[in-house]
C-alpha cells in the first residue's frame, strides 16, 4: 500500500519518469493538433493568446535579425495586443533584391526555425535549462533595444520572465516539456497565419510578406505561401525526430 502523497512525488524529481519519456512524442502532437483545433474556436484564441503573442515575436525577430544579418539597421518591432506585429529596418542589404526577399521571408521561417530549434534543444537537459535562460533573457534584451508599442513592451517582459522562472525553479521533466511544447507552439503557429501566407495585401500594414517575396523574386505570392506552409510542417516533424532519435 503506497504512502498518502506518494503516487505524486515524481512531480518534485529532477527526472521525468519512464512513463512521460515514452509518451512525450504522443502528447506533443497531440497538443499540435488540439491547438489547431481550438484556432477554430471563437474561446480557442483567448486559451493560445500567450503563444500568439511569442510566435509574433519570433515573426518579427526573424525580420529584424535577417536585416541586421544582411547588413541592414534593426530600428524596432512592435507588437499589438490583437497579435499582429512590424519590424522596421534601414539601409541598403547584401543580395539585393534577394536579400530583402530573405528578410521578408524571415518572418514567417522565424517561427518554425526557432520551435524547432527549442524541440532539439530537449535532446540534453543542460541545453535545455540554457536555451530556456537564453530565451527568457533575449526576450527582455529585446524589448530593451528593439520593442517600442506600449503592449509590447508590457507583455514581452512578462513571458520572458515566465520562461525565466521555469528554467530556475521547476525540475527537468518540467522544462523538458515546456521547451518542447513552446517548440510545438511556434513551429504549428505558421498555420495560425495560413490565411496571410497566401494573401497578397497585409491591410493598413501594406503588402503581405508572400507579396513581398513576389515582387524581390517574380514567382507569386501564392507559391511562396504554400512552400512556407510545408517547410513549417516537415521542420516540425523532423525536429521531433532528431529529439527523440534515441529515445
Amino acid at each position: 500500500m503506497s504512502k498518502p502523497g506518494k503516487d505524486f512525488e515524481f512531480l518534485f524529481d529532477n527526472e521525468a519518469p519512464p512513463v512521460i519519456e515514452r509518451m512525450g512524442i504522443t502528447w506533443l502532437m497531440v497538443a499540435a493538433i488540439v491547438t489547431i483545433l481550438l484556432w477554430q474556436v471563437p474561446a480557442g484564441d483567448y486559451i493560445l493568446y500567450p503563444f500568439t503573442i511569442l510566435a509574433t515575436w519570433f515573426h518579427e525577430m526573424g525580420h529584424g535579425l535577417a536585416a541586421l544579418i544582411l547588413g541592414g539597421n534593426f530600428q524596432q518591432l512592435k507588437i499589438f495586443a490583437n497579435g499582429s506585429g512590424q519590424a522596421f529596418y534601414s539601409g541598403s542589404l547584401f543580395l539585393g533584391p534577394i536579400g530583402r526577399a530573405i528578410v521578408a521571408a524571415a518572418g514567417p521561417m522565424g517561427p518554425p526555425i526557432a520551435g524547432a530549434a527549442l524541440i532539439v534543444a530537449s535532446r540534453s537537459f543542460k541545453a535545455t535549462s540554457l536555451i530556456l535562460k537564453i530565451l527568457g533573457g533575449f526576450l527582455l534584451l529585446s524589448t530593451l533595444i528593439w520593442v517600442r508599442s506600449p503592449f509590447g513592451m508590457v507583455a514581452i517582459p512578462i513571458i520572458g520572465l515566465i520562461i525565466l522562472g521555469i528554467s530556475l525553479k521547476t525540475p527537468k521533466w518540467m522544462q523538458e516539456f515546456t521547451i518542447q511544447f513552446l517548440g510545438v507552439q511556434a513551429c504549428v503557429s505558421t498555420y495560425h497565419q495560413l490565411n496571410y501566407l497566401f494573401s497578397y495585401s497585409a491591410g493598413s500594414l501594406g503588402l503581405s510578406d508572400t507579396a513581398q517575396m513576389q515582387k524581390q523574386l517574380f514567382l507569386p505570392y501564392w507559391f511562396w505561401g504554400g512552400l512556407m506552409a510545408i517547410a513549417s510542417l516537415v521542420i516540425l516533424v523532423q525536429s521531433l525526430r532528431i529529439a527523440y532519435r534515441s529515445n
